[in-house]
């Protein structure tokens, strides 16, 4: 069962209580590479009071070498033990840090701090949370390193296959045990339409603790497929000529503890805050593309024909346009926006940053939504999508970098 801490006198008797010798110390440079180091339990009281110190120039991102020291300062409420490490008095657990500069100040360059930045910035305009729901793609290989450079594919299976050719249903199975956990809950999980490719539904949490959960998943994915001689990767565009491995996110507002997407009287059922919030992420999505694509890979997936989105559109059923409104009657999180763009390679702290930050200033700033595009964008020719005033997501990461160079949304992201 997943333990509940929220300050450090909870962690001090979750470690007493299961015999925790030894705690990992998570956190991720700017690139979304998961980094640790582990202390021992006894030296608990002084990473909470003090702060752990680590050389910040070995670190992507991070500080240059004259201004290496950093401080890693653990977040009580994550803290969770490791499934696959043995239990008894080896027990060990982890937690996610916050990146400090001496003297407790918070990092800038810090992926967590800005994404708190973003939520700071909700909760001025009324907001309680930015609540995500994530859906990671990804392929198992029999191979880290195949012979003649091909990945060779568990099966030849399809979307939702439940049959033997879903070679890696058990291992799902046992990855999302081990999530649970973690606390880290998964709705679903299912064969995707590519050879080998399988998906984990995450429910909806807060952008943190999202955050927090995707990279956790990333681990966890990839610890138990080398349990059984595989290699899994989140690699957007791993195989040619198949479909890509997104990330698509169903997200709203939370205000007042409600979905502020819902209006049941409005056309759609969807609020002014949820068009506007729409707006100004269709808006903006070329500027904030290295965030959420942040690859040269990630630019092999968002191409036509393979459910990618490739066009500055919504819709409510149209899987061609970049962000769906489904039309599903589930309660709170029945108004949702599914954005389809980012991939799990993504640092996703930042990627949920510069998100927010896009459809927020489409509510300050009271952008018009566009009309619904609901017929297959791909079929359209360049001269009849220019006519319709449809624009296109970067088609490179050089193009990407360039057009967040001079975004000023990008600046007051990062």
């Amino acid at each position: 069962m997943a333990i509940q801490t929220n300050t450090p006198e909870d962690v001090f008797q979750a470690v007493e209580a299961n015999d925790v010798r030894f705690v990992r110390l998570w956190f991720t440079d700017v690139l979304g590479n998961l980094k640790s180091f582990s202390i021992n339990s006894s030296e608990l009281e002084r990473a909470f009071e003090q702060g752990v110190g680590f050389d910040g120039a070995s670190m992507t991102g991070f500080n240059p070498v004259e201004e290496s020291d950093m401080v890693a300062r653990p977040d009580p409420s994550t803290f969770s033990l490791i499934p696959w490490r043995p239990g008894g008095t080896d027990a060990v657990a982890r937690m996610y840090c916050d990146i400090e500069v001496p003297g407790g100040h918070p990092y800038e360059g810090d992926p967590r701090w800005i994404l708190k930045r973003a939520l700071a910035r909700a909760a001025e305009l009324g907001f309680d949370d930015y609540s995500v729901a994530p859906e990671l793609e990804f392929f198992y290989f029999r191979s880290a390193r195949p012979e003649g450079g091909v990945p060779e594919v568990l099966d030849e299976g399809g979307y939702f296959d439940l049959t033997t050719l879903d070679a890696g249903s058990d291992v799902r199975r046992e990855t999302v045990l081990a999530l649970e956990q973690m606390d880290v809950h998964v709705a679903s999980t299912h064969h995707e339409a590519g050879p080998s490719q399988h998906e984990l539904d995450l429910k909806p949490a807060g952008a943190l603790a999202t955050a927090d959960n995707v990279m956790s998943a990333k681990v966890v994915v990839k610890e138990y497929a080398v349990q059984q001689g595989w290699h899994a990767t989140f690699m957007p565009k791993p195989i040619g000529g198949a479909n890509g491995s997104g990330m698509h996110l169903d997200q709203f507002l939370v205000k007042d503890g409600k979905n502020a997407f819902i209006d049941a009287d409005r056309p759609g059922g969807i609020s002014p805050v949820a068009r506007a919030f729409i707006a100004g992420q269709l808006r903006h999505a070329r500027e904030i593309a290295p965030l959420y694509a942040q690859w040269v890979n990630s630019y092999k997936r968002l191409v036509p024909g393979y459910e990618a989105p490739v066009y500055l559109s919504w819709s409510r059923r149209n899987r061609s346009s970049l962000i769906r409104v489904p039309q599903r009657n589930d309660g709170e999180f029945g108004a949702r926006a599914e954005i389809r763009c980012p991939d799990p390679a993504c640092n996703p702290y930042l990627a949920l940053a510069g998100l927010l930050h896009a459809g927020l200033e489409g509510i300050e700033k009271g952008y018009d939504l566009p009309d619904p595009m609901e017929e297959n964008l791909y079929h359209l020719g360049p001269d009849e999508l220019s006519r319709r005033g449809i624009e296109q997501l970067p088609e490179t990461l050089g193009e990407a970098i360039e057009l967040a160079a001079g975004s000023e949304l990008v600046l007051r992201t990062l």
